[in-house]
């Protein structure tokens, strides 16, 4: 597939035009996607426009939000009203958190009264909230309702519909009372009652954080949920395939945190080369301001250094494994917190436990250290090594395990706790303690 995407690329920077457009036809819209997001702004605008209205609908609705931006920037008002009105509510409102607000107002007016009644039901919610991922277009069906009622509701209303298989069961009221599969509908009786075939139901509110929601479905495995407002009506559904998307977005920011930069939000080969360069280089300036500490604490023992020069052959070796030791706490933490397996409550336990890891891992590379620096040195400076690296492991793992759930503690993402500031904070205390070690074992 790899090359048949370069030999398109060619196509369309040779402007090859005609031979383009069949070339796309042949093509099935997941491969064009993939085509899209490898040009640049100008080269995708050419080739976008060369696809056939359908299928063109059909790629805008699967490209990233920011592509969808950059596309409609280059269309006529005309065509951007096909496209905009083709997206789901849901997938209309994260293309005009895209837009300014001037260009999405616009745009609002373009669409009929029941789609704009639609998205300002979602845009009524909460950035970040599940309510701002949801979809309002679902099928309800009464419990008092009988079987042959229900289908025949679907079969009315199931083309405009987000998903069939997961139907909420309401009351009177319009109070979510349980779903009911659409596979339970069809073979059941047709005179059967609604309410005697609906199963309970895991549901969450609207105002929810999106991720926690997605957890949610996932982790119990659900083809979708309701989504209820403060008095529990249902006033939308999210499913699934929505789900792994929102943890897709999660998962790709917390990595990116983790190695020190900030997320892309959009295909790595269609990003400008100088907003990668600005996703990064904030952390570089944190850690190049952290990196100070360093040399401030090497300066303060530059009268120890001074009188066993040997000791600097371990700093490198002291200060990674340190570091390193440091972010796997926090990443394992990280990642229990995202997955709900411990919460800002349990810091004392992730931090006798982190206590204890760090020092079974200190005490064995430990070991290794005073056999190692002592034959191959002297066994003074073997101690010294050894209990140092008893000490920084137990440090680094402690401060790694609490870093997260402070950030959560604050209302900061906890990844970002991960990498730089523990780097940073690990590096400095790490050689305080070596020194202060040797200082008390060599008597010097």
């Amino acid at each position: 597939m790899s090359e048949q995407l370069d030999e398109l690329t060619e196509m369309v920077r040779d402007e090859r035009l005609t031979e383009l457009r069949r070339a796309l036809e042949e093509h099935a819209v997941g491969d064009i996607v993939d085509f899209l997001e490898r040009l640049g702004v100008r080269e995708r605008a050419v080739a976008f426009r060369l696809l056939p209205k359908d299928q063109a609908v059909d790629v805008f609705d699967m490209l990233d939000q920011a592509l969808q931006h950059e596309i409609i920037e280059g269309l006529k008002d005309v065509d951007v009203a096909l496209f905009f009105d083709a997206l789901d509510p849901d997938d209309r409102v994260r293309l005009m958190d895209e837009m300014p607000a001037s260009v999405a107002r616009k745009m609002m007016r373009h669409l009929d009264p029941r789609e704009r009644s639609l998205t300002n039901i979602v845009l009524g919610y909460p950035s970040g909230t599940i309510g701002r991922q949801m979809s309002p277009e679902f099928v309800a069906v009464p419990e008092h309702w009988t079987v042959g009622q229900a289908l025949e509701k679907v079969r009315r209303a199931g083309a405009d519909a987000e998903t069939l298989y997961t139907l909420p069961v309401v009351d009177r009221q319009r109070l979510l009372k349980g779903v009911v599969s659409l596979r339970v509908l069809v073979s059941a009786d047709e005179d059967e009652a609604v309410e005697d075939l609906m199963t309970e139901v895991d549901s969450v509110d609207a105002d929810l954080p999106a991720e926690e929601a997605a957890r949610l479905c996932a982790d119990r495995k659900h083809l979708a949920m309701p989504v209820t407002d403060s008095e529990h009506r249902v006033v939308g559904i999210f499913t699934v395939d929505d789900a792994l998307d929102i943890l897709e977005r999660a998962e790709s920011e917390d990595a990116a945190r983790h190695g020190g930069a900030e997320p892309l939000h959009r295909p790595y080969l269609s990003t400008p080369v100088l907003r990668i360069m600005r996703t990064r280089v904030v952390w570089l300036f944190v850690l190049a301001i952290g990196g100070t500490l360093t040399v401030q604490v090497l300066d303060v023992f530059e009268a120890t250094l001074s009188q066993l020069v040997v000791l600097s052959l371990f700093i490198p070796l002291l200060i990674g494994i340190g570091g390193n030791t440091g972010n796997q706490a926090a990443t394992t933490v990280t990642r229990a917190l995202a997955l709900g397996d411990v919460s800002t409550r349990d810091a004392l336990q992730v931090a006798w436990r982190e206590l204890r890891v760090g020092a079974t891992l200190g005490s064995t590379l430990g070991v290794l250290g005073l056999l190692g620096v002592g034959f191959t040195y002297t066994w003074d400076i073997g101690v010294v090594i050894g209990l140092t690296l008893v000490a920084l492991c137990t440090l680094a793992a402690s401060a790694g395990g609490l870093m997260p759930l402070l950030g959560k503690k604050l209302g900061a993402d906890p990844a970002v706790f991960a990498n730089p500031f523990i780097s940073t904070f690990v590096d400095a205390s790490g050689l305080v303690v070596y020194f202060l070690i040797a200082r008390a074992v060599l008597g010097i």
